[in-house]
């Protein structure tokens, strides 16, 4: 992917300063992945010439490890039980001095069957690795639970490059974002709820919606911008025909992006939250969220009732639960500060530092 370009280059360069070799092995994205437009490359890197098998909405994939790697110390790989060519590495553990490493969310956090057949093997392979690279301290907690000892575990707190981001929302002055409001007719103090993803089933948009229909109720200036695109786009479209204050702005990247998140008080995100979460923060956004969403292993972030809150799954009580934090100026400002604050932990440098760590510890364990 794209955006890990830069975790590989500074990781490249944090493990050479501990005499440590850094090689990486990359596909090419298949066809389905080809849609997201984020395939990257490192001029550094072995690109090899992946097979792949489609089987109804799934693919299967064999990726071919160089021969000119094959005294490597250490082998990570991604947790995916898709990649055929996983299985021989980690049955080479048998009789060869290379170690191998898991790197991934422990489970399927948005699986339709959590105990089904796949989930069950995810979870017998989970040991037999002699090191894991887990994204999220949810993910340290699932090895844990399935007996990995915890001294072979780097939580590597899964982050972005915030760095830009920050500059971005840094470049906006206070009038440039009241100005921004007057365009889309905002009244300059109201408050405003921010979703910002792929628009599809599991961001819960339906809870949205008729959550913030309740807001407005009781806020008559509260608005909701909605920043992304999907296949729940035509229905979105339907929901914002009829309601003025919900403005729907498709994809917006960068500098423009950051002027939106400038507007922001809260992040409504009903269902699913992901590394997103990382820009609310930077942006001083408490990031509010069910309980019951299928989130992926960076909803570890949210600490409830400090930078974020979890509601229960209705419109009602997440409503209620968005209005007790914009409703009290005093509360609002002490989450968006903490949210801001954890924003200094969650990035690519202290990542890369955790991942190079890990490395050694693996290598020398």
């Amino acid at each position: 992917m794209h955006y890990r370009t830069k975790l590989f280059e500074q990781l490249r360069a944090a493990t050479a300063t501990k005499g440590i070799q850094l090689e990486l092995v990359h596909g090419q994205a298949t066809k389905r992945e080809t849609v997201k437009k984020d395939e990257g490359s490192l001029p550094w890197a072995h690109k090899v010439v992946n097979k792949v098998w489609e089987f109804g909405e799934r693919d299967i994939l064999w990726q071919p490890y160089p021969a000119k790697l094959k005294d490597a110390d250490l082998v990570v790989v991604m947790q995916e039980s898709r990649i055929l060519s996983n299985y021989p590495l980690l049955l080479s553990r048998l009789w060869s001095k290379r170690k191998v490493a898991y790197w991934g969310h422990g489970k399927n956090f948005q699986s339709d069957a959590p105990t089904g057949l796949r989930e069950r093997w995810k979870n017998f392979l989970i040991r037999r690795v002699d090191w894991w690279f887990a994204y999220t301290g949810m993910t340290v907690d699932i090895l844990t639970d399935a007996g990995y000892p915890k001294s072979q575990i780097t939580c590597l707190d899964n982050a972005i490059d915030t760095s830009s981001f920050k500059a971005d929302l840094a470049s906006w002055s206070q009038a440039d974002v009241i100005a921004a409001k007057q365009e889309l007719g905002i009244p300059a103090g109201a408050a405003v709820g921010v979703f910002c993803g792929s628009l599809y089933p599991d961001k819960k948009l339906g809870l949205l919606v008729a959550a913030a229909d309740l807001i407005r109720q009781r806020m008559p200036e509260f608005t909701l911008v909605v920043i992304g695109d999907g296949p729940s786009m035509p229905e979105m479209r339907d929901a914002a025909a009829n309601r003025p204050w919900m403005h729907l702005l498709g994809v917006r990247k960068g500098r423009e992006k950051a002027l939106y998140f400038r507007m922001g008080d809260v992040m409504l995100n009903p269902g699913l939250v992901g590394l997103h979460i990382v820009d609310a923060f930077c942006a001083g956004m408490v990031m509010m969220t069910t309980r019951t969403a299928r989130h992926s292993p960076e909803v570890a972030y949210l600490r409830d009732g400090e930078n974020g809150v979890y509601s229960d799954d209705t419109a009602e009580a997440y409503s209620q639960a968005v209005l007790n934090v914009i409703e009290d100026k005093e509360r609002l400002t002490r989450m968006k500060a903490a949210a801001l604050a954890d924003s200094e932990h969650y990035t690519l440098e202290n990542m890369v530092e955790r991942f190079a760590n890990g490395i050694e510890a693996a290598v020398n364990g």
